[in-house]
């Protein structure tokens, strides 16, 4: 950032209250290489944390290389039902899996939600087993959560993920899904899927607040891939969010192969959408606009239920 710039932005800071922004990194240990370019935008400090995909057959060596590292951010966890095997053996959370023994990918795992024939009880006994096995491979408990593909909104689900977290003091921060519904219209790219997100995420924010899980004002970064090729996605989205806390969700990452038949196809894009991301994040241009939009970037522990500020959905 030149001289001009800076007083630019000293300015512009100097005029409006300080913003917090929480940037978080998803589905770390997916594979190896997602993991390795999330830790090396973490020694850039442009992450506020990751999550942990507990069950993925990475997730040991991602922790190693975290540790390696320094432990360089938050490493959070990313409770998953809707890839690779189950942390339990299938046939003790047989709703959950195929005959593969795999979890269900996402679009039939909801259809079969919506049929009732997924059992909460596989889904608490499952979860319940991957919070055990975050805290056996990282050696704390999550101070920072987020489901994989947004299933805890879900309120069959969501109310058993708060009820095992529940347990847990001080509560830790999960991310709200929601933004405001003037966004769709001012950010372009999956805009139903926003829409759809935003009715479940801001009932799921009221039951997280009203349960006393601290957590962000509101989102942003949800979309698809075709947008994040564009080198101002991310200072669109952060200069036209509102709201003193905000999340910034992202899914950077390497060209990872081993995530082709698990995560993604060779044609679908989002693989390329980790890539693309990672240079987004990695340029100067980033850093300017989280400046220029008037946050700092913050850590989840600053949020502990022990004195977080309320965050109020409009």
């Amino acid at each position: 950032m030149d001289a001009e710039k800076a007083l630019g932005a000293a300015s512009f800071l100097k005029s409006k209250p300080a913003r917090e922004l929480l940037v978080v990194a998803d589905d770390f240990g997916i594979g190896p290489a997602t993991s390795i370019g999330i830790l090396e935008l973490a020694r850039k400090s442009v992450l506020t944390g990751t999550v942990l995909l507990v069950n993925s057959p990475y997730a040991e060596a991602g922790v190693t290389s975290w540790r390696a590292a320094g432990r360089p951010l938050e490493m959070g966890w990313h409770p998953n039902l809707t890839l690779d095997k189950p942390v339990l053996p299938p046939g003790v959370v047989p709703s959950l899996v195929g005959p593969d023994g795999c979890f269900w990918p996402l679009g039939v795992f909801l259809k079969r939600m919506f049929l009732g024939r997924i059992r909460s009880q596989d889904v608490e006994r499952e979860w319940r087993a991957q919070y055990q096995r975050f805290v056996a491979l990282v050696g704390l408990r999550p101070k920072l959560i987020n489901s994989h593909q947004h299933v805890a909104l879900f309120p069959s689900i969501g109310i058993v993920l708060l009820s095992i977290l529940q347990e847990q003091r001080p509560h830790p921060y999960i991310r709200r899904v929601q933004e405001p519904w003037t966004m769709l219209w001012a950010i372009p790219g999956a805009r139903r899927k926003r829409a759809f997100l935003n009715l479940l995420g801001r009932r799921m924010s009221r039951w997280q607040e009203r349960a006393g899980f601290p957590g962000n004002e509101w989102l942003a970064g949800v979309t698809d891939p075709p947008w994040v090729r564009r080198q101002a996605f991310f200072r669109n989205w952060l200069g036209r969010i509102p709201g003193r806390v905000v999340e910034l969700a992202c899914h950077p990452g390497h060209r990872d192969e081993s995530l082709i038949g698990r995560d993604c196809t060779l044609v679908d894009g989002l693989l390329q959408r980790r890539i693309d991301e990672w240079h987004l994040l990695n340029h100067p241009d980033f850093l300017e606009a989280v400046a220029e939009a008037g946050f700092t970037i913050a850590h989840s522990e600053r949020f502990s239920s022990a004195g977080t500020r309320k965050c109020h959905a409009a």
